[in-house]
């Protein structure tokens, strides 16, 4: 009897996995693993605190809803306490698992847990997937370490690649693993138990809720409207649940694929026409193709606060020379950071966004450029702040879109142009002339005052201004 172990992370669903049907094909029995990770509960370097309550909800709910899809499957999902390379030694260590499946990671940390374990278990098959893309690496008419220096030049290598159709969903898995078996081993795993909603605060008037069966609910809403043949014209309107996909929730989350939001959207060009704002849709998804692949690149520069223009120039697609130019700054204003982080800066438009990300768990693509600039150019903080704020509090977190897209704003990315500093008020006078989403967040409502301290941490006496 064959034992395989599917290891679960961000792509919880049963839709569109390859990585399940191949258990099927290559063992006798089963176990459904996700680990529930110590780094998603501690304190990090930049004066944040891992995972915010709402991200935990919606893991939460989209774990509550896999663990439902596999028990119709007959199967258990287990939740293990500890990370996954501590997880996964103590269960290949102890049990007689012959196989490990999963899907292809981007970043830094999971490709190196992958790595040790793959070096330390030379008898287990690690089955890598890549069902978190829209490609197979294959298919690129380039090797993963050659990535074109920016979005543009990989789109236009990959755009015209076919892209496969989603699989159909398994309707049998190998039986699982008697239970009685890894709770003696193992203390800290055990199964998954369904949470309810009605008993959670944090999901009170959330329009996302995680899992499968909610981002499915959500590719449908969108693709019967008519909003796809509209979507580039309002993709940058700072609020409005129906001015974008909001797609990127659930993809986060893996509870739902690249290629199932493509294949629905072929099905809605298909039946009520193709034009400029449903291409702009798969324009997006590439992007998050791009960033994907960037991570798995890049790796540790991908945190580094001179991101890409600290690597070395051993290739072609070696960052530009002239972004050396446009260095970002490292500093670290404990005050302005906390007042960015609460929207109570000098810029009503930030604050407003800030504050809608701190309510709801998501921002507008515009407004994450905007308190990007805001932070980095206005209030001269590390860039890496930022992102991890951002990793923090979004639903919608993904390792490769969060940092490449903060480094991209500072210049030391994937922009050719070396940053990008927007004009608030332009940016405010475009985007809210009549000041309708500032005085919906009250971002009109802060402290005039931006620093209590000068450069030496002396008190500023608000009375003289001394």
């Amino acid at each position: 009897m064959t034992i395989g172990l599917v290891w679960f992370g961000n792509d919880l669903r049963c839709a569109d996995q390859k990585m399940l049907w191949r258990a099927t094909q290559e063992v006798d029995q089963l176990i459904c693993l996700f680990c529930d990770a110590p780094e998603f509960k501690r304190p990090t370097q930049y004066a944040t605190q891992g995972m915010s309550d709402k991200r935990r909800t919606f893991l939460s709910q989209g774990l509550d809803n896999l663990s439902q899809k596999l028990s119709a499957l007959g199967q258990t999902l287990y939740v293990s306490e500890l990370d996954p390379l501590n997880s996964l030694s103590l269960m290949l260590d102890a049990l007689p698992i012959s196989h490990v499946f999963l899907n292809h990671h981007g970043g830094w940390n999971e490709q190196s847990t992958l790595h040790q374990l793959a070096e330390r278990f030379t008898d287990v098959q690690f089955h890598i997937e890549h069902g978190q893309t829209l490609f197979e690496p294959w298919q690129f008419p380039f090797f993963i370490e050659d990535l074109p220096n920016t979005f543009s030049k990989f789109r236009r290598a990959v755009e015209t690649l076919e892209i496969a159709d989603p699989l159909p969903n398994v309707k049998i898995l190998p039986a699982r693993v008697d239970f009685d078996l890894l709770q003696v081993r193992f203390a800290r795993i055990s199964p998954w138990q369904v949470r309810s909603r009605s008993n959670n605060k944090s999901c009170i008037n959330s329009p996302f809720i995680g899992g499968e069966v909610s981002a499915q609910q959500q590719l449908t809403d969108y693709f019967t409207t008519d909003l796809p043949s509209y979507y580039k014209e309002v993709r940058n309107a700072l609020s409005g649940w129906e001015n974008s996909t909001k797609f990127s929730v659930w993809l986060a989350q893996g509870s739902v694929s690249a290629r199932q939001i493509l294949a629905a959207l072929r099905q809605y060009e298909a039946e009520r026409g193709a034009n400029e704002s449903t291409y702009w849709i798969f324009f997006e998804l590439l992007w998050r193709e791009y960033f994907h692949w960037y991570a798995a690149c890049h790796g540790k520069a991908l945190f580094l606060p001179h991101g890409l223009t600290s690597s070395h120039d051993t290739s072609s697609n070696a960052p530009l020379s002239k972004r050396a130019n446009t260095v970002p700054p490292r500093s670290y204003y404990p005050e302005r950071f906390r007042k960015w982080c609460q929207g109570n800066t000098p810029y009503p438009i930030v604050n407003a966004c800030m504050k809608q990300l701190n309510q709801t768990g998501f921002m507008s693509n515009r407004g994450r450029q905007l308190v990007a600039s805001c932070l980095i150019y206005e209030l001269g903080i590390d860039w890496r702040y930022g992102a991890a704020y951002f990793e923090q509090q979004l639903l919608d977190y993904d390792v490769g879109s969060n940092w490449g897209n903060w480094q991209y704003i500072a210049g030391v990315g994937a922009d050719p142009r070396g940053g990008r500093r927007f004009n608030l008020d332009k940016q405010t006078e475009q985007y809210d002339p009549d000041g309708e989403f500032i005085q919906t967040w009250q971002g009109d409502q802060f402290d005039r005052q931006l620093d209590s301290v000068d450069a030496a941490d002396w008190p500023i006496y608000p009375q003289t201004g001394y």
